[in-house]
């Protein structure tokens, strides 16, 4: 399993050939039964979870002292209230449910069982016990009858906090969730009773909620708006990217030039105070603009020569972004992955969450502090949720490896088809045929490397929530170093793993051979290579900005750069095994041979000044080709 397994076997891969699409065979067999093996231990805890967990207890609810909603109970020993017949009591209510603060994963308002929700607000006492006489559902603790509820100096800590919002049946769970939608963020949070407290989530879902029709159109409307980008692109790419191109520099041409303009200003102005601090102020100011002026220089400077350098390479992107049109027109279904994606990883996520909530109801009745029952597991068993969370990433990871598997492999069928009537009727299916057949465990190895980062990056980003505000500067410093070093590494495998993908979608080779070969190539082409991914994601990054003003349409677009990225792998293969000659004719698209053939007439004319471009466009010969 490991990426180099023998001296022979890098020999042998250094004298192999690139054959698009001939031989196909299984990969990295191994990791796929490791995926198995871990999707199976996966299984037992779902196993476990339901059997050994209370599934009463995750539908029906529960109340504070261990009562299971709508059913007779037994007592526990030493907890007061339990074993209640709760026969007419349905539904979970909670005595503040718009504030259900969670600390240390433990639900800190009291909750009881009711037998029916208030569906409008009660805003005095007299309310919540005409309501508890009318409706036969006491709001107040067990230990206080409603006709107590106007008279008893407890009220207050017993009865539910004024005033009482109104409140309807969650389907298939029982619980009196607030119709106010801004309760529904905390009230997500006590269903599951696993996710610290935060900010964020509470606006995140409030506002979800509030607006989940205007979202839903939303998404429509960022698929058409996206599409329709897809096609412009392919028709107004040249022009796009040099109006781009010539806005960046003289941007910072203005830039750099009105930063000097500030200084000269600032350097004629007459010193006309005289107190010692102004004067030390006005000149940080000046020297603060002399260092900004100097370094837009060199940042403009910088530019400029790239831009120099790269102008040729500008034409290789246009030319992709052009094929890359003509590759959703052929197939179409490409537009369309985004979806089945998505709908993968919430059939999955929606199976982790309940198997998580039934993993909370497992374990026996134990008291806390505050004198209410939880259910903890004891011994090594609770530890199943670390190896459960693994299971999230690493998953979620495979189902979008399977995604990048079946991009590549439909566009390496598209450009290595010569003529494109022999296409097959779905070479999206095709690809996912290929996939299932023969690199699942390519898939499942890629996707693993990945989690084996991501695994760090977010215990250290937990360390860091948790030590907000009492770690000192350096510690804070180095943690968010190391976080930023982890999400680095983690975009730089990231797409050396989309091309490995595409060299096993091409030759149908392991993951490491394929992650090998793919990343000679792209050293090799390390200038256009910049090229792409300076100009090229900048075109999408403001086709998504542009849509983004109205829409999401990230998922969409990024299939667009996948394609692109693909295109430019098989490209370069192409190039270096291929010259055109009778019997290694290109397999590339029209107007890919007249990039190739404009490039070969200016290195002619330019002679040394064509060296690089030379060198990148020089095809291998066969069986000499190095790794």
């Amino acid at each position: 399993m490991g990426c180099c397994s023998s001296a022979s076997s890098a020999a042998q891969s250094s004298k192999r050939e690139w054959k698009p699409l001939e031989d196909r065979s299984c990969t990295d067999i191994p990791w796929l039964l490791l995926f198995i093996l871990f999707c199976i231990g996966m299984g037992f805890i779902c196993g476990f979870s339901v059997a050994t967990g209370a599934a009463a207890r995750l539908v029906s609810g529960y109340d504070s002292y261990g009562n299971i909603c709508g059913q007779k109970n037994a007592k526990l020993e030493g907890i007061p209230y339990s074993g209640m017949d709760h026969t007419q009591r349905k539904y979970v209510f909670f005595l503040d449910p718009c504030n259900l603060d969670l600390i240390n994963r433990k639900i800190k308002s009291v909750a009881l069982c009711v037998a029916a929700c208030p569906r409008q607000e009660l805003k005095t006492l007299s309310d919540v016990q005409k309501f508890a006489e009318t409706n036969g559902s006491a709001l107040c603790s067990y230990n206080l009858k409603p006709s107590e509820y106007t008279t008893s100096s407890k009220s207050s800590v017993l009865c539910p906090k004024l005033p009482v919002p109104a409140s309807a049946p969650i389907p298939f769970f029982h619980r009196c969730a607030p119709v106010n939608i801004s309760c529904y963020a905390k009230f997500a949070e006590a269903l599951i009773t696993f996710v610290s407290d935060n900010s964020v989530l509470h606006r995140l879902i409030s506002g979800v909620m509030t607006s989940k029709e205007i979202i839903l159109g939303l998404c429509l409307l960022s698929l058409v708006l996206s599409m329709i980008l897809m096609v412009i692109i392919r028709y107004i790419s040249r022009v796009l990217v040099w109006i781009l191109t010539i806005l960046v520099i003289l941007g910072s041409l203005g830039g750099t030039g009105v930063l000097w303009w500030l200084y000269a200003k600032q350097r004629r102005s007459p010193k006309e105070t005289v107190i010692p601090e102004q004067l030390q102020i006005a000149e940080d100011n000046l020297r603060a603009l002399l260092i900004y002026a100097i370094s837009a220089t060199v940042f403009t400077v910088i530019l400029f020569l790239i831009m120099l350098v790269m102008r040729k390479r500008v034409a290789l992107t246009i030319a992709l972004f052009h094929v890359a049109g003509k590759v959703f027109i052929h197939l179409p279904l490409l537009v369309f992955q985004p979806f089945w994606t998505f709908f993968a990883l919430v059939l999955f996520w929606a199976y982790w969450i309940m198997t998580l909530l039934f993993l909370g109801t497992t374990g026996s009745a134990v008291q806390n502090e505050q004198g209410f029952v939880e259910f903890r597991i004891s011994g090594p068993l609770q530890y199943m949720w670390w190896y459960h969370v693994v299971g999230l990433i690493w998953i979620s990871e495979f189902i979008l490896a399977c995604q990048q598997m079946t991009v590549a492999g439909a566009v390496v069928t598209y450009y290595f088809t010569r003529d494109k009537r022999n296409l097959p009727f779905t070479p999206i299916l095709a690809s996912v045929n290929r996939l299932i057949r023969y690199h699942l465990g390519t898939v499942a190895k890629g996707s693993f490397i990945i989690t084996l980062v991501k695994i760090p990056r977010m215990i250290l980003m937990y360390i860091h929530s948790q030590l907000k505000g009492k770690e000192n500067a350096c510690a804070r410093c180095i943690l968010k170093s190391c976080i930023c070093c982890l999400w680095c590494l983690e975009k730089c495998l990231n797409y050396l793993n989309q091309n490995a993908y595409t060299a096993t979608a091409i030759n149908s080779t392991n993951f490491c051979t394929s992650a090998k070969d793919a990343f000679v190539i792209l050293v090799e082409n390390a200038l256009r290579v910049a090229a792409i991914n300076t100009v090229g994601d900048f075109m999408l990054f403001l086709g998504k900005v542009l849509i983004v003003c109205s829409t999401v349409a990230h998922c969409f677009l990024s299939i667009y750069e996948m394609v692109v990225d693909v295109l430019f792998l098989c490209f370069a293969i192409d190039t270096k095994y291929n010259d055109g000659s009778p019997g290694r004719e290109f397999y590339m698209d029209k107007v890919l041979m007249e990039f190739v053939e404009n490039s070969r007439k200016a290195m002619k004319e330019a002679g040394k000044g064509g060296v690089a471009d030379a060198r990148e466009l020089k095809p291998m010969a066969s069986g000499a080709s190095s790794a």
